[in-house]
């Protein structure tokens, strides 16, 4: 069964005394100078508390201004082409992620989305809450309520379509463990880095989706965890770009089961090469190939 949990669960000051291993957050970015900021603010005072030790802002590039303000804010900050650049061009979001891994130093490692409006210090407390209350925990997804702003009116949990259409419904089907998880496609992570570097990441918008599943196959449901961060508001695509989602959702979800476990291959067709997707591979594997010559 997914444990579930609620940010208020986790004080800052207990999780202090529970702390043992040094923290990284990362926030990959992409235009996003409007809130920046305030997140980079937030998790940098946790760092003066001693709850946090390396922040990073892996930036795209933004012509904005969005790395200029994080690294005023406090942020180290990275550009995402100069990580890993043998690997040749930048295939979106899960792709800069992959890469922000060769520069943390935590042994665990929270991953944030940077365009959070309402954007609090309880997002990385509650994710860090039951990694840190129990060395059997691995893997930490965020969930809240999305509303959709429509002008001037506000829907209560009106945004997460893709969520809603596509991740949801398919996890249901496919892995029933997994659908037990609120928001499969939270951008709002946490687990141990031994974890994260023994697993592929899958480029573009396919990351958050391919990331739950080889968690879940490497630890199984009991290492990994849920936890309530309240409400979400940030910017929502146009359907044009939420199909171009969903099909980055679909492509890491075929891929990632289609490589998986005899008991999937009667129901999960055999993967394709997709013309979006790429699986970068594990860093592990790099630092092995890398010490080996």
């Amino acid at each position: 069964m997914l444990a579930t949990f609620d940010r208020s669960q986790f004080e800052i000051t207990s999780l202090l005394a529970l702390k043992r291993e040094p923290i990284t957050v990362c926030v990959p970015t992409r235009e996003t100078a409007a809130t920046i900021a305030a997140t980079v603010g937030a998790i940098a005072d946790l760092r003066e508390l001693g709850l946090v030790d390396q922040l990073i802002v892996v930036d795209a590039g933004s012509a904005d201004g969005t790395a200029t303000i994080a690294r005023e804010a406090g942020a180290s900050v990275f550009d995402e082409a100069e990580l890993l650049p043998e690997f040749g061009p930048v295939l979106g979001k899960g792709d800069a992620m992959w890469r922000a891994l060769s520069v943390a130093e935590g042994e665990i490692v929270v991953y944030l989305d940077g365009d959070v409006r309402d954007f609090g210090p309880h997002y990385v407390t509650g994710l860090l809450g039951p990694l840190l209350q129990s060395p059997r925990v691995e893997f930490v997804k965020g969930f809240y309520r999305r509303p959709l702003a429509l002008d001037a009116m506000e829907i209560e949990d009106g945004g997460g379509r893709v969520t809603e259409l596509t991740a949801k419904p398919l996890l249901e089907l496919l892995v029933p463990e997994l659908g037990a998880f609120r928001q499969p496609l939270a951008g709002e992570c946490a687990a141990r880095r031994p974890l994260l570097a023994q697993i592929p990441y899958a480029t573009g918008y396919g990351v958050e989706i391919g990331m739950l599943i080889e968690a879940w196959r490497r630890t199984g449901i009991g290492a990994m965890a849920q936890v309530d961060l309240g409400s979400k508001r940030n910017s929502h695509q146009a359907l044009a770009s939420l199909a171009e989602m969903s099909r980055d959702v679909l492509d890491a979800l075929v891929q990632s089961l289609g490589d998986g476990a005899d008991s999937l291959g009667s129901i999960v067709p055999a993967p394709r090469q997709s013309p979006r997707l790429r699986l970068r591979p594990p860093l592990a594997s790099l630092a092995s190939s890398h010490s080996s010559r």
